[in-house]
């Protein structure tokens, strides 16, 4: 495992977050675009992901949803385009939007010999948080997500909803203003994804900005304030829920989204 070394601007970036100074907490995306070779995975993808809001990236499996997220992260460069998150240029700047964001993969990469606990407190150190407010942190989380129970057990043969809390603890150890979350209940039993849910909703009362992609679109339509239908790496349609049931005359989001899409819901369930 590598020793966590941070470097300075993540410590800074850190110190300001958890002081409150960093303002302008939304994602601006303009044009995205990401291909690989001939597949244009995102195709000029344009929205934006307001303060104290839940926006739902909408669309079936390989729309584009999670390498939009990836994207944003600094996990991947786009091709062409422009997003700016926090204030921060996505290009000019990665190593200040890695530090003002926290995030969800759908691919947690925990480590199994590690407690919850040491994932909690190796993060922390990572983004260069001093001791002892790390480990008040630490106890706020883990409070707040209820792994009281197993803090302080290895993480290998933890659940599918107990490495999603170990995971989303790790994205949410430096507070972070804005949250992208990708796929977070998916997979999960009923009462795990509850319990996600209920957070989601709490980070919009706390004022967080939160970009979340998912399928599922009974959670789209409960829980988003917005969403951006993404299918085939274009954004084809943004906005309330109520809005596109308006634009469609469906009674549903299901209903909505096959009309603007055409594309089963079956599909989208898969």
């Amino acid at each position: 495992m590598p020793n966590p070394n941070p470097k300075p601007e993540l410590r800074y970036m850190a110190e300001q977050l958890a002081r409150g100074e960093e303002g302008g907490n939304m994602i601006e995306v303009d044009n995205l675009a990401k291909h690989f070779g001939a597949v244009r995975a995102v195709n000029g993808v344009s929205f934006e992901a307001r303060d104290g809001e839940v926006m739902g990236l909408l669309g079936p499996n390989g729309a584009g949803k999670t390498t939009t997220l990836r994207m944003l992260a600094t996990v991947l460069r786009p091709t062409s385009g422009r997003a700016v998150v926090d204030g921060h240029d996505l290009l000019r700047a990665p190593e200040k939007v890695r530090a003002a964001i926290g995030v969800l993969p759908e691919n947690w990469g925990l480590y199994g010999r590690l407690t919850a606990r040491e994932h909690l407190r190796y993060f922390g150190r990572l983004y260069g948080m001093d001791e002892a407010p790390l480990e008040r942190r630490i106890t706020e989380l883990i409070a707040l997500l209820e792994m009281g129970e197993y803090a302080d057990r290895r993480c290998d043969p933890f659940s599918k909803g107990m490495k999603q809390k170990v995971a989303l603890g790790r994205a949410l150890i430096h507070n972070p203003k804005t949250m992208l979350l990708d796929e977070p209940t998916a997979g999960l039993d009923v009462m795990s994804a509850r319990g996600i849910r209920d957070l989601i909703a709490r980070f919009r009362d706390e004022n967080r900005c939160v970009l979340f992609s998912t399928h599922l679109l009974g959670e789209a339509e409960r829980l988003c304030d917005r969403v951006a239908i993404i299918h085939r790496g274009q954004i084809i349609a943004i906005g309330t829920p109520k809005d596109l049931l308006r634009q469609t005359g469906q009674a549903t989001l299901e209903e909505a989204f096959v009309q603007l899409v055409g594309v089963d819901a079956e599909e989208m369930r898969q």
